[in-house]
Formats: structure tokens, C-alpha cells, sequence
């Protein structure tokens, strides 16, 4: 993926999230009453400026990492007495909150929308027929067999293995045991899946279906390489991408899930491996450098596999719904992701989950790259998340934060008046503070998975 590609869809990522964002906040203040005196997207030198209806001023600025909506307001300087009954600190307590609390709710809004796009296109993905299952595993001890469909976890129907993933997941954070709808060649059978195995990192969802026992049937991998890492056995003994491996020390090698089995199997030995380049057959010496694993030593020579072509029409599958129907799905999908992220904070507050799975800019960014390069529907499924994630980010209880105001909100109606300005002003210090470390942590962790 081309850095030029990554930071392009991150832009347009940000760009889109923070514009809705902000019209949440000017949209409801206008309509409060409230004069806006600039709507900005973006921080920094202004790129592009227009004035428009009621004198509001509109920017794009140079920083494209943020935005905000300016009221007029007695607190920021002097306001002319006709303008009086419009500016923001008159405003009723109710008019105030309902401002501050519209910016959360569009992202909110703006998720559904994307979501209920998303499964009206339809969403591609893989069939969830079972493959291997390992013994003493929780999917063996459930009774889960080779050739099998999973076709809905608990009462969510699940038509991909995204949506299998997904939904054990979710279902592991509400319970230790979930049921699973199974269909085979007996007709369809519910299994009880044992899910106190699971980790609750959210990093997990990726090898949920290895820790629980279940390989997923794939299509046969040739033994073609795609890729070769400079320095490493392979490129060493002088393969190239595109060669066949044919045999590796006498042994016919048919698939890449045998060859790769056979290298593991060999650390530190030395081999000849027949390949077929071209029109010529070629006899290289490969010695796999051994690495230590849960497993204890393999073997690995720096070689990725050649890219498969279309995916069999046996293994596609899309989840999609009608426009009518898509609605529900997806006010459904963006309250499951709601509560599956506020969960999460929880338990990281708790330390039940790691830090280590709060995520930065440059994550975000390479997230972004990677939903664009699969298509348009993946992009709208990365924007809803991120959107959700957001709002949920602002209402935390947090100065400087929409939640923050909120907070302040709430002691003034319990107090009757406001907070002194000095109080307000050290909370907004403290959360700075706290936004800055937060911030701090999310690099740290980005550059940790970037350079290990």
C-alpha cells in the first residue's frame, strides 16, 4: 500500500468525520437561535475562507486534524447589545447541553446512514464453512465437525466469517458460553461454544477462531512465491516472486500450506528445492532460519505466498438487505458497536484490557489505506466504526471534551449556578493534560505495532 494512498484516505476520512461532527453543533445552534460566527474544519492558516447567511464565516484550514464551531459568546469578548439574547453563555441550560450533545449525535446518525448503505450495497465475504477443528479444543468439545456451516451466533444470523468473528466476539465479552447454529449434512444442530478461553483484548478478534479450535475451509494455496524479504533464507538462496517450488529435498510439494509445513518442520537444515521459473526447472539450496515459538523452534525463510485469484464461487457470500430492512440492521449494528466500545473502556479502566489496543493517527491511517484498497463498502464499514468511536470519545466526561461541558452542565443544574471561572478554567487544564497523555499513549502503541 502507497503511503500517498493511506494518507489520502485518512484525510478524506478525518475530513468527512469532523465536518459532520461540527454541523451537529452548528446545525442545532442555529436552529437554538445561537449566532455562529465561524464554522472551521480544520486548524491553522486558512487554505479557503467565505462568508456567508448571518455573516458566519467559513474555513478550511491547513491542519485538517480537527474542526470547531465558533459561537458568539460574552465570555470571549465584548458582544454589541442587539446581539445579546444570541450569544451562547444566554442560552438555557437545556439549549446549551442540546448544542453541545448534537456534534456525538451526528457521528452517531452519520454511522447508521453508512451502515444501512453498507448491507443495502451488500457486504462481501467468505462462506463460513468449517475446515479443520483441533482437538481438545472448545469448538471440538462442542461438537463442531469438518464441512459444517455456521449460520448464526445466538439470535445474529452470520452469512460471513467476518460476522462469525464479530459476533463471538461480542458474545464473549456478555458471557461464557454462547450458542452456535450449525448446518451439516443432517440438517441444522445449536451447539453450546465454551468461550471462557477468549482473550478480552479486542487485538484478539483477529485469531478468535484459533483460539476457540476452528479453521475456516479455504482455497488451496499454490506453492508460488508472491514475495521475498531482503536478507532473509529466501532471498539468500535466490528465489524470486513467481516461482513454482516443486519439490523440496525429494518430496513433491502441491500446495503452499504443505511447503510451508515442511520449512516449519526443518529449522537450521539444509535442503534442495526444486522450483520451476519460467520455462527453466532450477535446484536451490534453502536453509531456514530457525525461530522460537509457543511451539517451540521452526523454521522460517522470509517468503510470502503469491496472491490467490477470484475466490471460488462455493466460498462467496454477502450480507445484504433490503432498504427497508437495512434500517434496523443497521441501528442495531451501530448500538452493538456503541456498547462493544463502551465495554471495552470499561474494562480497560479496570485493566481487564490493555492499553496496548488503543489506537493513533498513524493506525487509523493505515486502517484507512487498507479499507480502500478492498473497495467502497469496506471504507463505509472503517467510517461508521471510526464515527461511533468519535462520539463515544467526546462524551467522555472529560474538560475540553463535549463530555466535559456536559459534566459542567450537569453540576450546574445540581448546583443551581455554573462553576467559577477558575474552576472551569483548571479543569480544562487538567483535561488538556489528560488529552496529551491519551494522545502520547496512541503514538506509542502506533509506533510499537509499526516497528515492533
Amino acid at each position: 500500500m502507497s503511503i500517498a494512498l493511506m494518507i489520502l484516505a485518512f484525510l478524506v476520512a478525518i475530513g468527512v468525520l469532523v465536518t459532520v461532527h461540527e454541523y451537529g453543533h452548528f446545525w442545532i445552534a442555529r436552529r437554538s437561535g445561537v449566532k455562529v460566527l465561524r464554522f472551521s474544519i480544520g486548524f491553522g492558516r486558512p487554505l479557503w475562507r467565505w462568508q456567508g447567511k448571518d455573516h458566519t464565516e467559513y474555513v478550511l484550514g491547513s491542519l485538517p486534524l480537527g474542526g470547531y464551531v465558533k459561537m458568539l459568546d460574552e465570555r470571549e469578548g465584548k458582544v454589541a447589545e442587539e446581539d445579546l439574547p444570541r450569544a451562547f453563555n444566554r442560552q438555557s441550560l437545556g439549549v446549551r447541553s442540546a448544542v453541545v450533545v448534537a456534534g456525538p449525535m451526528a457521528n452517531i446518525l452519520f454511522a447508521i446512514v453508512v451502515y444501512w448503505l453498507a448491507f443495502v450495497l451488500g457486504i462481501a465475504g467468505i462462506k463460513p464453512l468449517v475446515g479443520e477443528v483441533t482437538a481438545n479444543t472448545p469448538a471440538e468439545k462442542a461438537g463442531f465437525r469438518a464441512g459444517e456451516e455456521i449460520i448464526a451466533v445466538g439470535e445474529q444470523a452470520t452469512p460471513t466469517w467476518a460476522a462469525v468473528r464479530h459476533a463471538l466476539f461480542v458474545a464473549s465479552q456478555n458471557g461464557s458460553r454462547v450458542s452456535v447454529t450449525v448446518s451439516g449434512p443432517e440438517g441444522e444442530e445449536v451447539l453450546s461454544l465454551d468461550l471462557s478461553q477468549v482473550g478480552t483484548d479486542p487485538e484478539k478478534i483477529r485469531d478468535i477462531l484459533q483460539q476457540l479450535g476452528v479453521q475456516p475451509v479455504r482455497p488451496l494455496l499454490a506453492p508460488v512465491i508472491g514475495k521475498v524479504l531482503p536478507d532473509e533464507p529466501a532471498a539468500q538462496a535466490g528465489f524470486q516472486p513467481g516461482d513454482r517450488i516443486l519439490s523440496a529435498a525429494g518430496q513433491p510439494i502441491d500446495s503452499w500450506d504443505e511447503w510451508v509445513e515442511f520449512v516449519r518442520d526443518r529449522p537450521g537444515e539444509s535442503f534442495n528445492v526444486e522450483i520451476e521459473r519460467g520455462k527453466e526447472r532450477l535446484v536451490l539450496t534453502l536453509q531456514p532460519v530457525a525461530v522460537e515459538g509457543e511451539e517451540g523452534s521452526v523454521g522460517r525463510i522470509g517468503a510470502a505466498p503469491q496472491p490467490p485469484g477470484e475466490l471460488p464461487e462455493e466460498l462467496q457470500a454477502t450480507l445484504k438487505y433490503s432498504p427497508l430492512a437495512a434500517i434496523s440492521q443497521a441501528v442495531e449494528k451501530t448500538w452493538e458497536i456503541g456498547s462493544l466500545t463502551v465495554i471495552m473502556l470499561g474494562k480497560m479502566l479496570s485493566g481487564e484490557v490493555s492499553t496496548k489496543s488503543i489506537s493513533g493517527p498513524i493506525t487509523i491511517a493505515q486502517y484507512a489505506g487498507y479499507s480502500v484498497q478492498i473497495g467502497f463498502v469496506p471504507f463505509l464499514n472503517f467510517l461508521a466504526v471510526v464515527s461511533i468511536s468519535l462520539a463515544i470519545l467526546n462524551l467522555l466526561p472529560v474538560p475540553v471534551l463535549d463530555g466535559g461541558h456536559l459534566l459542567y452542565y450537569f453540576i450546574e443544574w445540581i448546583r443551581g449556578r455554573p462553576l467559577s471561572e477558575e474552576a472551569q478554567a483548571l479543569g480544562q487544564q487538567i483535561g488538556i493534560l489528560a488529552l496529551i497523555g491519551l494522545m502520547c499513549l496512541a503514538f506509542y502503541n502506533d509506533l510499537t505495532r509499526l516497528f515492533g
